[in-house]
């Protein structure tokens, strides 16, 4: 079962790899390319997607340290650094 947020390794395929929700511990990344066709089939490939994003918005709404923003990944740099090349 997908657990989101719950590691950087869990990822979930839908139709193959046409639909793809890939966990981490801070962000989760959605990639799709799908056709959601009007029969059976469409019918399951949307119930994916609804399991998966209903799974991502139940983890957030739980979670009471929620931050307003997340900070930037990695830190902006600070000062400079030389040229190593030179």
């Amino acid at each position: 079962m997908f657990k989101p947020f719950a590691n950087d390794t869990d990822a979930l395929n839908v139709n193959g790899d046409a639909f793809s929700v890939t966990n981490g511990m801070t962000r989760i990344a959605i990639a799709a390319d799908i056709e959601i066709p009007r029969d059976k089939t469409g019918l399951t490939t949307a119930l994916a997607l609804q399991k998966a994003v209903n799974a991502i918005v139940d983890a957030l709404q739980k979670d009471a340290a929620l931050p307003a923003k997340l900070a930037e990944e990695p830190a902006a740099p600070t000062g400079k650094t030389g040229n190593p090349f030179i």
